[in-house]
């Protein structure tokens, strides 16, 4: 019997580089999971080997029905969401986002299947009840947006279920990289930013309104999605590995560290003007985010995380000014 991948939201930013990833492994049987396939979501696909794509609710029939066709499935890597973190609509995000993770998490748990879903930094909300991936103080994070209580919510559940003693979960921080650009407003800031330098020749960075931080000076953990797949696969296949994980770089960076790397890789003087910050982005704005991945690295991850101006060169250089997907 020949063992079978599933990924969800495999069309996706991160799913598809999680497939391009397990393409390089030698892995191809792979069956893949999305919604709305547009012609970006679609030219992802185009460029990866895997065995057959299912709509989202394709699949949830063959979940109810147990078909053959799922019957080999050993791991699941489900990074399927509405990753907006401006969705206002709390009905659906739970249904997306809870709801569906609880029937896949079910059906994958039943059978001793290998289940590694994508949480979220937005979890920790503004950060004051800390960014450790410890299962303990889950009671205490109070996510800022809607997004970020629905990906709580099933971490809850998780632990309510006494999952986390052999399910993955992963709190991706700020992932940026190929293959974001159907993301639309959700795009990093770099994919962003990178069009606004070649249409106006400056970048707009959000003003600061916390005495605290200087315009320009809110940090974040920037990880580049090579560095975020290959921390998802090292604890997908890593044995003894089970609970909660951040997947972040453990650095926190500025937006003027971010912004000016970008007009270094495209050898160019920085051009920066600072704006005001919407109200709706305001009352939800996290102004320092910074990963603790001790726990990542005492499963015996040593890979050396690769520098913010290193990978933000290898972005523009090899995806954003050729227009290229991973595997083309």
């Amino acid at each position: 019997m020949h063992s079978k991948i599933l990924v969800t939201g495999g069309a996706g930013f991160i799913g598809s580089a999680l497939i391009h990833a397990l393409n390089q492994q030698g892995e191809n049987n792979i069956l893949v999971t999305d919604v709305c396939l547009d012609s970006q979501k679609e030219a992802h696909l185009a460029a990866l080997d895997y065995l057959k794509y299912l709509s989202a609710d394709e699949l949830l029939r063959a979940l109810a029905k147990n078909n053959a066709e799922l019957e080999e499935i050993t791991t699941i890597f489900h990074m399927g969401a509405c990753s907006s973190t401006t969705e206002t609509n709390r009905d659906y995000l739970m249904k997306n986002n809870f709801e569906y993770t609880k029937t896949l998490a079910h059906w994958a748990v039943e059978r001793n299947i290998r289940f590694v879903y994508a949480s979220s930094a937005a979890t920790y909300g503004d950060g004051s009840a800390g960014m450790k991936d410890e299962i303990a103080g889950l009671d205490q994070l109070r996510p800022l947006n809607l997004y970020g209580e629905s990906k709580h919510l099933f971490d809850l559940y998780a632990r309510e279920q006494g999952w986390f003693d052999h399910i993955i979960g992963l709190k991706y921080f700020n992932v940026f990289g190929p293959n974001e650009d159907h993301k639309k407003e959700m795009r990093s800031l770099v994919a962003k930013a990178y069009e606004q330098i070649r249409s106006t020749g400056k970048i707009a960075l959000f003003k600061s309104y916390r005495p605290e931080y200087a315009d320009g000076q809110q940090q974040r953990d920037f990880i580049y999605v090579h560095d975020a797949v290959k921390m998802t696969l090292h604890l997908a296949q890593s044995e003894h590995a089970h609970g909660l994980f951040n997947i972040g770089s453990g650095v926190a960076r500025s937006w003027l560290d971010l912004a000016h790397a970008l007009f270094a890789a495209l050898n160019l003087k920085p051009v920066i003007e600072f704006i005001e910050m919407p109200d709706s982005i305001a009352k939800q704005y996290q102004y320092y985010t910074c990963s603790d991945i001790t726990r990542v690295r005492a499963t015996g991850y040593q890979e050396p995380l690769v520098s913010l101006e290193e990978t933000i060169e290898d972005y523009v250089c090899h995806y954003l000014l050729t227009g290229k997907h991973l595997g083309e």
